[in-house]
């Protein structure tokens, strides 16, 4: 068995692909026929550590296959440039697109993978000039990068933020059109108990606030809006499964408690639309 990302023993994830792409999606594999639907998504929508991530758990709910397009760190990038998984959503009954930070994306201050969207491939002759007194070599990923941006001068940092924020509404907008039929949002809120952010970015989704969402939410049928209750977050790790070298990354993962409340707000949403 090949895993896409190593070092995990504990959970099988099944990793299968779809048509001619080259990304590797957690399965079991799903049928791209009959009554079916898609959940695109970064991290949380993939599920590390948890045996039945929220596609799941609605999949079992509603009685139809819920084929999880969640891709490990992915930003709206991998799902605008995938031919193969932008067919599949518009052959599904309804289509749920995770909001994903804004970070994780191409732009006029720096470029990204194409498929490892949180991987920092170069800066821009811009962003060169606007923090002269960085050296970019030293940057492999986004987060990382723009954590240490922030640090060095927050003036600055505004206008890499500010052109983020219209990337991403942009990005979006060209995604939701892509996909044709019913579609939902999803927002899954801060899962964490630091929701004001670890490295001074702010809460997850990264860089995404109220009126980005509110300028793309005319594109899609429906908004999912989820905040994590307080229960779910003082759970933690509960119920997770993972090695304990991975202990640090599953505390930076939504657990199954997370999950439950994203289903449960999801079903109904999605019935709707059916």
């Amino acid at each position: 068995m090949a895993y896409e990302y190593p070092g995990e023993c504990a959970l099988d994830y099944f990793p299968c692909r779809y048509g001619q792409s080259k990304l590797l999606f957690r399965g079991p594999r799903r049928k791209l026929e009959g009554r079916y639907g898609a959940v695109l998504g970064g991290s949380e929508t993939y599920g590390k550590f948890v045996a039945e991530p929220f596609p799941a758990l609605v999949e079992k709910a509603l009685g139809m296959p819920m084929v999880n397009f969640g891709y490990m760190n992915a930003g709206t990038d991998v799902f605008v440039n995938e031919p193969v998984v932008v067919d599949a959503c518009n052959h599904a009954r309804v289509t749920v697109i995770q909001l994903m930070g804004a970070q994780n994306m191409s732009n006029r201050f720096y470029a990204v993978h194409p498929r490892r969207n949180d991987r920092f491939l170069r800066a821009s002759t811009l962003l060169k000039t606007i923090f002269r007194d960085v050296d970019f070599t030293e940057f492999h990923f986004t987060r990382h990068m723009l954590s240490a941006l922030k640090a060095r001068s927050a003036e600055r940092f505004a206008l890499i933020e500010e052109e983020l924020k219209s990337a991403w509404v942009a990005r979006m907008r060209i995604l939701l059109q892509k996909v044709a039929g019913k579609s939902v949002l999803l927002w899954i809120g801060d899962h964490r108990a630091e929701a004001g952010g670890r490295d001074g970015l702010g809460s997850e989704p990264l860089l995404v606030d109220p009126d980005m969402v509110a300028a793309i939410r005319s594109h899609a049928g429906d908004l999912c809006h989820i905040p994590p209750s307080d229960a779910a977050r003082a759970a933690g790790t509960e119920g997770m499964l993972f090695g304990a070298l991975d202990a640090p990354a599953a505390a930076e993962m939504p657990g199954p408690r997370v999950h439950a409340e994203v289903a449960a707000a999801l079903i109904p949403v999605i019935r709707r639309l059916l």
